[in-house]
């Protein structure tokens, strides 16, 4: 069975992001994770639908792993909208290493 993704095409300002977040709809994840330096800054914060701070979660853990295995070392994390959403509807992660081929290059889908 296929349930629909929610949609936050109406949710056009930072006022209505922070209204879902203080009613448990939208969660605040950092887009760079500060495992590698992300701070807790505007430009680097994101509200999210339940679900995606668990995934966002396991993809930073992943990445830690191949850091700490040497087979990365950069990172870049990119949020993709929709319209004037401040709701993300795609956050691209890209990581990779500047002397090896190869790299991870994981999509989360939100909406």
């Amino acid at each position: 069975m296929q349930t629909e993704k929610p949609d936050y095409s109406n949710v056009t300002s930072n006022e209505a992001v922070l209204k879902l977040a203080s009613e448990g709809k939208l969660f605040k994840i950092l887009l760079f994770p500060e495992e590698f330096g992300g701070k807790d800054v505007p430009a680097n914060i994101v509200y999210v639908p339940a679900g995606i701070p668990e995934i966002k979660d396991q993809i930073t853990g992943t990445l830690i792993r191949f850091f700490n295995e040497g087979l990365i070392d950069k990172l870049n994390v990119e949020p993709e909208y929709k319209g004037n959403s401040f709701v993300p509807a795609k956050i691209h992660l890209k990581a990779g290493h500047s002397e090896k081929n190869g790299g991870f290059e994981p999509t989360i889908d939100i909406w």
